[in-house]
């Protein structure tokens, strides 16, 4: 018999804005218990002295993760240079100095090269798997982190200030994967100079947006109204660019217990790789084509 799950069965999105000082695991865990849930995950890590937009998944939500994970990033950030350190932002212990800081001309003139696909190396203090152990317990060990390069996107990348003093502040919209440390510290290398971020706002991430997150204050105050409405998002929310397919009860509840259902019973089908199953405009499973038989991929149970 399959233990009970302890909490409510939530289902939903809430999108926080975190602050910084606090890590994901522990903003997740805080929200998961003030909505007393029985599951919740997040999509995207986000450093703990970062802040901003973090969506998280509550129930039948984390089935759906993937969908916000392959969106794009928006973030801004502020970097100091002339000095670089062990984490690529201001956490870390300064490695390396140097006199030599970049002009406004220097930066404008690299920022160019780092729009489209690249390999981007992340940073020793990061979430990347080496042999099953994350790259920040391995460099907290002082053991030997080798990583290699990883393909990235940079769609936008703009100098929104400068300072003679040695900080300048950035807006960069790039793919999954991408480590704004990391292109602090090569922006700042090309320019011969040497780099780390001192502040960090993720501004958007896949559909959410900063100005629509909820502080952790704000959901607190809410704990014991139990009037979730206005924060809490359908699960279906980070699946409106995938098409939807109406089914019946009958044809629902065969998709719920596992059975395929004949393509032959519809008039058409999107011709996408994965679609939604709807009965009453109720999202009950997520589906695929293979074989002339329509398949559940994730059922949603809520």
């Amino acid at each position: 018999m399959a233990k009970k799950r302890k909490g409510n069965p939530v289902n939903g999105w809430v999108i926080l804005d975190k602050p910084a000082g606090l890590g994901s695991t522990t903003a997740v865990s805080i929200v998961k218990r003030l909505f007393n849930a029985q599951k919740a995950g997040h999509a995207g890590t986000l450093d703990p002295a970062a802040s901003g937009v973090l969506p998280i998944a509550l129930g039948e939500a984390t089935k759906t993760i993937p969908y916000v994970m392959d969106g794009e990033k928006v973030y801004a950030f502020t970097v100091r240079f002339g000095q670089e350190t062990t984490t690529d932002d201001a956490q870390g212990e300064v490695i390396a100095q140097t006199q030599r800081l970049p002009d406004e001309k220097d930066l404008l003139e690299e920022i160019g090269s780092f729009i489209g696909e690249t390999d981007q190396v992340p940073p020793k203090y990061s979430a990347v798997h080496i042999n099953g152990r994350r790259a920040y317990d391995l460099a907290r060990e002082n053991k030997d982190v080798v990583l290699q390069p990883r393909r990235i996107r940079i769609d936008e990348l703009e100098m929104l200030h400068f300072s003679k003093d040695g900080i300048a502040d950035f807006r960069i919209r790039c793919s999954k994967g991408t480590y704004v440390r990391s292109v602090a510290r090569d922006l700042a290398r090309k320019t011969g100079s040497l780099g780390h971020v001192i502040a960090l706002r993720r501004l958007k991430c896949a559909k959410f947006l900063a100005q629509n997150a909820f502080s952790l204050e704000y959901l607190r105050s809410l704990e014991h109204s139990s009037n979730w409405t206005d924060v809490l998002l359908p699960v279906e929310t980070v699946l409106d660019d995938i098409p939807a397919l109406a089914v019946t009860q009958a044809q629902a509840l065969k998709l719920m217990n596992g059975n395929f259902l004949p393509v032959s019973e519809f008039g058409s089908v999107p011709q996408t790789d994965v679609f939604q199953a709807k009965t009453q405009n109720r999202l009950i499973a997520l589906v695929r084509v293979q074989d002339g038989m329509i398949r559940p991929v994730r059922l949603i149970i809520q």
